[in-house]
């Protein structure tokens, strides 16, 4: 019997779509509840998304009746998972871990719930991850009421310094995988990935011309993670130096009647701002009215690293009804880590079988297995000379 011809109107499922992507999309999330229009907001970023990646894996650490209602309405759209039970003090870090462990593509995308790429970005984010291990692209924010201006100042300065920290990342699956992940007991766990490559030694690209934008927070919000982010400098101590001289050196010159002086630095930071906003592009996304903000961002960052080094004294901050006292492990005792790790085990006495001694974690006398918890290297985990890369 002769087959009928393919109906050109009915797409062949054997020949890829060519909008597709081959890359993977995976979003943590934990939502206290719907949030009203954002989960519609969400719901159609990712009904966008689906037409441009392979696979988007949503790992949601919500409670449960949120968590049944996202269930119900992301059925079919997306993979919708409960995060393993890796037991990091943070719970981003288990979402993540998990997520990567169920993507299929080598190449993948991590963000956070109020990124929101276009498909220009994920084709360039893919082009990328074919030269780099982890690619950090530039968030932006848009719209932009006053606090997300204020906030965008930090942007501005980051980028004027060398490189931002946004909401989102691409990664190689298989590199994160052979290096065992990354340690999720830290508050500032962007920083931890970024230092953990490096010390398996990955590539990173700073790509601070791929503009990836992001929602702003809530006014609440944005006040509520003031603190938390100046403790994130404790694992940056020449930064934090900085900040925390801030006072003292405006208190002395007020004093004195230096108007003058405190006129100046105010102006260089508006300078530094217009300098990180300058570059890469970055006219085109960032408004110049956010870089007047940098002097009073300063001050705010300066006001609260006092805070969070009492916060320190007093056993770390708060976060998920826990308290964190790690900002993040220094790049030293991450590569040390990891060439502990390649090192081959001492032979048992008597025999040829190899003894591996168990991971003590830091600050108990805990042993882990590189099984059981991520971010300890891994089995078979390689540390090599670090390699960086700047696009």
């Amino acid at each position: 019997m002769t087959r009928p011809p393919p109906d050109p109107n009915i797409p062949d499922p054997s020949i890829p779509d060519p909008d597709v992507l081959d890359l993977d999309y995976v979003l943590p999330l934990r939502w206290e509840d719907d949030g009203g229009g954002d989960v519609e907001e969400l719901t159609a970023y990712l009904r966008r998304l689906t037409r441009h990646v392979a696979r988007v894996v949503v790992v949601d650490g919500s409670p449960a009746d949120v968590f049944e209602r996202h269930a119900a309405r992301w059925r079919g759209l997306v993979e919708h998972v409960r995060p393993a039970a890796l037991g990091f003090a943070n719970g981003k870090v288990d979402g993540v871990t998990t997520g990567l462990r169920l993507t299929r593509a080598d190449h993948v995308v991590i963000a956070d719930d109020d990124v929101r790429y276009d498909r220009p970005a994920l084709a360039e984010m893919r082009a990328l991850l074919d030269r780099a291990h982890l690619v950090r692209p530039q968030n932006y924010f848009e719209p932009l009421p006053w606090h997300a201006r204020w906030d965008t100042a930090r942007t501005l300065l980051n980028r004027g310094l060398g490189g931002d920290y946004p909401g989102t990342f691409g990664v190689r699956r298989g590199f994160f995988l052979r290096m065992g992940g990354y340690d999720g007991d830290v508050l500032f766990e962007n920083l931890e990935l970024i230092r953990t490559v490096r010390a398996h030694g990955g590539t990173e690209c700073r790509a601070a011309g791929l503009y990836v934008r992001r929602l702003p927070p809530e006014a609440g919000r944005f006040w509520s993670q003031r603190v938390r982010q100046a403790y994130d400098d404790l694992a940056q101590p020449a930064r934090m130096a900085l900040f925390l001289a801030v006072l003292p050196a405006s208190a002395a010159a007020l004093a004195r009647r230096r108007f003058g002086l405190l006129a100046a630095g105010a102006g260089l930071t508006v300078a530094l701002a217009e300098a990180g906003r300058r570059r890469a592009g970055g006219r085109r996304v960032f408004p110049w009215t956010a870089c007047l903000f940098a002097p009073v961002w300063v001050l705010e960052r300066a006001v609260c690293s006092w805070l969070a080094l009492a916060a320190a004294l007093r056993g770390g901050v708060p976060y998920a009804g826990r308290r964190l006292r790690r900002a993040a492990h220094s790049g030293r005792w991450l590569r040390a880590r990891a060439v502990r790790r390649a090192r081959p085990p001492a032979a048992r006495p008597g025999t040829d079988s190899p003894v591996t001694p168990p991971e003590i974690r830091p600050g108990t006398d805990s042993p882990v297995t590189p099984e059981a918890r991520p971010g300890t290297g891994g089995p078979g985990g390689r540390a090599v000379r670090r390699h960086r890369v700047t696009w």
